[in-house]
């Protein structure tokens, strides 16, 4: 049996959102229709706030097709909250998604294979950060 998911946290401070997500395995369609309703919860209503994504990529293996799609879907849906996305991963193939990705975010897009430095730039110009 192989280990396949996501998990998410959110987290609020003042009007700034940190959403991480930690992705493993090869994601399925199914995975997604459990955690879509999730995030489109979770952002539903958040206006003029600031959201800021860790995206744990380090035990990605990929996606189904259909959950690429499902994946796709919701980039679009979604893709102009998000004022900085950090992904983390150690493939070269995460690093070509994140740039694909970045076509669809309005905020910025950055890949890192250090997660230290993926939050140290997610907190780059923020007030109150170090």
């Amino acid at each position: 049996m192989q280990k396949h998911g996501i998990s998410i946290g959110i987290e609020r401070i003042g009007n700034t959102f940190y959403m991480t997500l930690k992705v493993t395995g090869k994601l399925t369609h199914e995975d997604y229709q459990t955690i879509t309703p999730m995030i489109d919860s979770a952002l539903k209503g958040v206006k003029n706030a600031e959201i800021l994504a860790l995206i744990d990529a380090s035990e990605l293996e990929g996606w189904e097709l259909r959950a690429a799609w499902d994946d796709f879907k919701m980039i679009l849906k979604h893709g102009s909250e998000f004022k900085k996305v950090a992904i983390y991963g150690h493939k070269q193939w995460q690093s070509s998604i994140a740039k694909v990705g970045g076509w669809f975010i309005s905020g910025e897009v950055a890949f890192f294979e250090d997660i230290k430095a993926a939050m140290s730039w997610l907190n780059q110009g923020l007030e109150g950060s170090n």
